[in-house]
């Protein structure tokens, strides 16, 4: 499928869900419910603890499009510099910005002008100064080699078509040493052609999730090394059907297929902290 309609589609799928939260309304990734409590999703609800969320605006929560929680195991430390990947209504980059405390910076990026307003507008309502929101894609990062210490991302880089790319621009962007923390959907064993077909879900965190050992090939093709994928959530049959049967799928036909094949997952990996780190040895990769 083309990248720039996958890329249209996520686009417009995350700014519509962005203007319902400024309106009123509630979001998910991949349901109909919102992120608050409640919220029937298996794969958005219940990710942050109450002590996390009553920090936070409650526009921050409802915009939380993430399937984990990356900000609970990134290990964190005062005067770190973060990346967010994808960054939404900003949960992650509030979070982590108090985490890092003063002396540490957190950016968050985003490609949709609904979503970097509404982050911009939970940060004031949060009273976060040491946050930055930039606008732009994940396979093109607007930040300098060697610039920052962790990256995050929450149920974003499934979407993109080139997550090679995505993570070859991670590398370049971590400071040697640095770690990269990411929940993200991962599929254990080949997921059904059918659902793979489906353009919808490229925006609904189901399609476009990469098989476990392709991940982990990925990353170490990118320079990274120390790759771990943590199992958070597997999910069963009643998931799959909350999932698929909206989209018109035959959910009965393929539940054998996918049971337990979808899980959300914290992907950890390290780049190295030695003067040759990469494919392209020495220094950061090159920007394609």
């Amino acid at each position: 499928m083309e990248a720039e309609n996958v890329k249209a589609v996520v686009q417009e799928k995350y700014g519509a869900a962005a203007l319902r939260v400024t309106t009123g309304g509630g979001s998910s990734c991949c349901g109909p419910a919102s992120a608050g409590p409640g919220c029937a999703d298996p794969i958005t609800s219940n990710l942050y603890d109450p002590a996390q969320l009553g920090l936070l605006p409650q526009e921050a929560l409802l915009a939380s499009l993430g399937c984990g929680n990356p900000t609970a195991l990134a290990q964190l430390h005062p005067g770190e510099t973060v990346l967010d990947l994808g960054s939404g209504g900003g949960i992650d980059v509030l979070l982590s910005a108090r985490r890092v405390g003063p002396n540490g910076k957190v950016y968050g990026l985003d490609m949709t002008d609904e979503m970097l307003a509404l982050a911009r507008e939970n940060q004031r309502q949060a009273g976060i100064e040491n946050a930055e929101f930039l606008k732009g894609e994940i396979e093109d990062i607007p930040l300098p080699d060697n610039s920052v210490d962790v990256i995050l991302s929450n149920c974003v880089i499934n979407l993109s078509v080139d997550k090679d790319r995505v993570l070859r621009e991670a590398f370049r962007v971590l400071k040697p040493g640095g770690r990269l923390a990411v929940s993200d959907i991962v599929v254990r064993g080949e997921a059904p052609p059918e659902i793979r077909r489906r353009i919808e879900l490229w925006a609904g965190c189901v399609a476009g999730a990469l098989e476990e050992s392709e991940y982990r090939s990925k990353l170490a093709a990118a320079g990274f090394e120390a790759i771990q994928v943590e199992p958070t959530r597997i999910y069963g049959i009643a998931d799959v059907r909350q999932w698929l049967s909206q989209e018109g799928i035959n959910v009965d036909a393929l539940a054998p297929w996918i049971d337990g094949k979808f899980m959300s997952a914290l992907v950890r990996a390290k780049k190295p902290s030695a003067s040759c780190c990469g494919p392209s040895c020495c220094g950061s990769p090159a920007r394609p």
